[in-house]
């Protein structure tokens, strides 16, 4: 086995010594002479694992108690529409800011369940910065409002949190969360997709306000309501067992990193690593306004189109894998989630080096 430095925008890579102990479990887990995959999930066992995971992920990012925190299936997408459904109503608005592909897709599916007020955007410019916060219509009066700390695709992200007075903030966090500390008690509810730093796909970690709980509709069928998620320690029904699994491993890993104090300082290495290289290259270009780059999803380009292909080939070849850009952008990016060690990042830049003295 060849294992190569995993660039996948997500799913992404999950750290190695999560997938060995994975593999070391996965027959047979906890003493339970079966995986975890096969035992009850009201059992004592799993019900010791969802209990410990919740503590561990409240440590990491010291979550206050007047906040639930709720491991649910799907995937980000399905809250898009099930957020507006529990804490607003149709004869309400609520104010989205869309800096990239992930908020607009997120305001089109909260446009059934509430009105929907695009308070600021900046796809004037092509979604490459955050938009100017003089340009900003917020509404008092707002349900809540909406944002993506860190849109994926176009690797924009917000360095700080929005003031918006008392409207509750809602927050997107798929691929940021767990990447350095964050103030949670400044939020209503934070919700993230697991596959880029929690685990495997299948599983949402949601964070919820106490009081914004009281608002979920009474006639909202109990499997979209998160106070009912809430009142069954999100057991209403069977969960994603083995996702959960893999969270609360991977939630033991950070720990055992130093949390995410200590991610944070890897992180940001590892983001002004490649960052440098690119702004000092006449090969390679960011499209994004440097205010606004993502630690995590490193855009770029090369001079000249016909080279993308070749780029790929050869570095997947030199075990950098899934490097291709979105679809809606074209060129490459890299997503260095907490998984990605620096020196994967130190050998895809060399890897960049070499290419471009071979194809300037």
């Amino acid at each position: 086995m060849s294992r190569g430095y995993n660039f996948s925008a997500g799913p992404a890579a999950l750290p190695e010594e999560v997938l060995r102990r994975a593999q070391s479990e996965l027959l047979e887990w906890n003493g339970a002479r079966a995986s975890v995959m096969e035992i009850s999930h009201r059992g004592k066992d799993f019900m010791a694992l969802a209990a410990e995971s919740e503590r561990d992920l409240r440590e990491l990012l010291s979550i206050p108690s007047n906040y639930k925190v709720l491991f649910l299936q799907g995937g980000a997408t399905q809250h898009f529409a099930q957020i507006p459904m529990n804490i607003a109503s149709r004869t309400q608005s609520a104010d989205y800011v869309v800096n990239g592909d992930w908020g607009e897709k997120a305001a089109k599916e909260a446009k059934p369940a509430v009105g929907v007020r695009i308070a600021a955007t900046s796809q004037a410019t092509n979604y490459d910065r955050i938009p100017p916060r003089e340009s900003w219509d917020l509404d008092p009066n707002a349900a809540y409002f909406h944002y993506t700390p860190n849109e994926t695709i176009r690797g924009v992200e917000f360095m700080d949190i929005p003031e918006v007075g008392n409207v509750p903030i809602v927050a997107d966090m798929s691929s940021t969360i767990l990447s350095r500390p964050i103030d949670v008690s400044r939020f209503g509810i934070i919700y993230a997709g697991a596959q880029k730093n929690i685990g495997a796909a299948g599983l949402v970690v949601l964070i919820i306000r106490d009081d914004l709980l009281a608002r979920s509709p009474k006639d909202l069928p109990k499997i979209f309501s998160y106070a009912e998620q809430a009142a069954q320690d999100s057991m209403l029904n069977t969960p994603n067992t083995l996702g959960w699994y893999l969270a609360s491993v991977v939630f033991k890993w950070l720990k055992e990193q130093g949390g995410v104090e200590a991610m944070a300082k890897r992180n940001r290495a590892k983001a002004e690593l490649l960052y440098s290289y690119i702004d000092g290259s006449e090969f390679y270009t960011n499209p994004v306004d440097k205010s606004a780059r993502s630690w995590m999803n490193v855009p770029f380009t090369l001079p000249r189109e016909e080279l993308d292909a070749v780029f790929l080939k050869e570095s997947e070849a030199a075990g950098l894998l899934y490097l291709k850009g979105h679809r809606a952008v074209g060129g490459m990016r890299a997503s260095i989630y907490n998984a990605i060690p620096i020196e994967g990042v130190q050998a895809l830049v060399d890897f960049m080096k070499d290419f471009a003295k071979r194809n300037a």
